[in-house]
């Protein structure tokens, strides 16, 4: 489905290169869930936006290819990766609120999606907001920035993409809207030729809905692995709080 192989990728700031990733290869198969997990600042939202060339080139520089449907993501002109971006590769953004355009009402995103009035109300419905009655007269900075990230969601849900791509899903939301993001997503890869990726530093939440799970540390990706077997090969890495923490909790 999706194919990366990214030699580097590097930041300019004042003249100076930065080299933030290197040597990230990996495939999305349809119907899985991938989960990257990572300490804060590791690069996980830098990662997941050079996917399909979403960080700003004037600072930014990807040296490598990901391919999706036979195209380079990395190379498409803009209006190709405006329709990929509309159709076939959707976004939640942790920062939901701020992804909006704040002077615009929600009625404008809804009216982008294909899709009937009902499927709407009972997408809606199952992330508990309110209905599009009321929903479509708001502006985004109306809203919560969980609200929001639910939106977001049932806005991706909606579009019935290949791809669903998160960023830190559970960051503004109480377990039991978590919950609902994973059984939904979970539908959403065994409804169809479809995967979801997403990044988090949320163990527990990742073990839970993934298929397969890689670690960001050091600017590099490791191998996705089955939940059981990613634990068990980073039991070791003592540098690593993150995967110590989540241990802890198992004992």
């Amino acid at each position: 489905m999706l194919t990366a192989n990214i030699t580097n990728l590097t930041v300019n700031r004042e003249n100076i290169q930065t080299i933030l990733l290197k040597e990230v290869h990996f495939e999305l198969d349809s119907n899985f869930i991938y989960s990257i997990v990572g300490k804060n600042g590791s690069g996980k939202t830098t990662f997941i936006k050079s996917l399909t060339g979403l960080l700003d080139k004037r600072f930014y520089n990807i040296d490598g290819k990901v391919i999706f449907e036979g195209r380079d993501l990395l190379s498409v002109d803009h209006e190709e990766s405006r329709l990929i971006h509309r159709d076939k590769i959707k976004y939640v953004f942790q920062d939901a609120r701020n992804s909006f355009d704040q002077l615009k009402k929600f009625k404008y995103y809804f009216g982008k999606v294909n899709v009937s009035a009902r499927e709407i109300d009972e997408t809606l419905a199952y992330f508990l907001l309110p209905k599009s009655s009321e929903l479509f007269s708001l502006h985004p900075y109306e809203v919560s920035g969980g609200m929001a990230q639910r939106i977001s969601l049932a806005l991706a849900l909606l579009a019935h993409p290949s791809i669903i791509i998160l960023d830190e899903p559970t960051s503004g939301v109480d377990s039991a809207i978590a919950n609902l993001f994973l059984l939904k997503l979970k539908d959403f890869v065994r409804g169809g030729s479809c995967s979801v990726m997403l990044v988090t530093q949320d163990l527990i939440f990742a073990n839970m809905i993934s298929d397969k799970i890689a670690l960001l540390t050091n600017g590099k990706l490791t191998q996705f692995l089955p939940p059981s077997e990613f634990f068990k090969s980073h039991e070791n890495i003592s540098d690593d709080n993150l995967i110590n923490s989540y241990l802890q909790l198992l004992v």
